[in-house]
């Protein structure tokens, strides 16, 4: 009996001891973040303008005599050098009875024709007239663009007039990609009334011939700090209406609490940071920042 009761003792301990609640460790979750530190680099913020390519000389090729155009040897679009003939004129009576007076006499040599040559070198714009078409003295039979002319003209708002007196080079980029360097030369000493912008005339020295009237982005920097203290764009965090920013600082390698800063200036990939003025070493969470509590658990990941 007395080894029945103290069998039956250990048993209803031993359920007791099973059936009683069990205490569970909860861990703190930690959010995996990548970190960056202030770099302190020269950073320039540009404005992007348009500028379309243009011949600012253009000869106009004009008929010496009235005649008809005995040969055309050009064709729009084509170069030329200053010097070439461009049109050959036979006047109407050269035309009607030249070879009968020089079959009669042939010591005459009437011919009655006349050449035109180009003035500069360039390329053919316009062609107005063909070869067979008669024209009076003084028409006009084709146009020069004068090759030494091209440049290409920017119009800039005048509040960015003290932007474009300080400086002189100026980066093009054509639709396709290439990138073209210029300078600017001057500034048309007139504004368009509605627009408020001013026509500037940039220099290029390409090594092959562009087109007239293409449309090429150009850079002009607005501002320009040395040394500034940037740190890249995805850490700088803001609230919804973009008038308070901040960034998470670690301060050891779990906890990552809020600093408000103040913005300066913008690049596409960098922010300058006014206020506060942080260490070198001071370690600025750039991926995983987003939603972060004001005190946070992180955990460092490589990048």
């Amino acid at each position: 009996m007395r080894n029945n009761y103290l069998l039956g003792l250990a048993i209803a301990l031993s359920s007791c001891n099973s059936s009683g609640p069990k205490t569970e460790i909860v861990t703190e979750p930690q959010t995996p973040v990548t970190v960056t530190t202030v770099k302190r680099e020269n950073l320039e913020e540009y404005a992007e303008l348009n500028a379309t390519s243009s011949f600012m000389e253009k000869s106009v090729v004009k008929a010496g005599i009235s005649g008809y155009i005995q040969s055309q040897p050009i064709q729009k679009g084509k170069y030329v050098q200053a010097g070439q003939v461009l049109f050959t004129l036979i006047t109407k009576e050269a035309r009607a009875i030249g070879n009968t007076i020089n079959k009669l006499d042939p010591s005459f040599k009437f011919s009655g024709i006349t050449t035109v040559r180009a003035s500069k070198s360039g390329f053919i714009s316009v062609l107005s007239h063909q070869k067979g078409d008669f024209v009076p003295e003084g028409e006009q039979l084709a146009v020069i663009s004068n090759n030494a002319s091209f440049v290409f003209l920017m119009d800039v708002p005048y509040e960015l007039s003290s932007n474009i007196r300080s400086q002189s080079a100026v980066q093009l980029t054509l639709p396709d990609g290439e990138i073209l360097k210029g300078s600017i030369s001057s500034a048309l000493p007139s504004v368009d009334s509605l627009s408020q912008t001013q026509r500037v005339i940039i220099k290029v020295n390409p090594s092959h011939s562009i087109p007239e009237n293409l449309i090429a982005k150009a850079k002009i920097v607005k501002n320009a700090h040395s040394q500034a203290a940037s740190l890249p764009r995805e850490s700088v965090l803001a609230n919804e209406t973009q008038d308070k920013f901040w960034v998470m600082k670690l301060l050891n390698d779990t906890i990552a609490v809020k600093i408000l800063v103040k913005k300066g200036m913008e690049t596409i990939d960098r922010i300058e940071i006014i206020e506060p003025t942080f260490k070198p070493d001071d370690r600025i969470i750039v991926t995983g920042n987003y939603g972060l509590a004001d005190t946070a658990k992180v955990k460092i990941v490589k990048n």
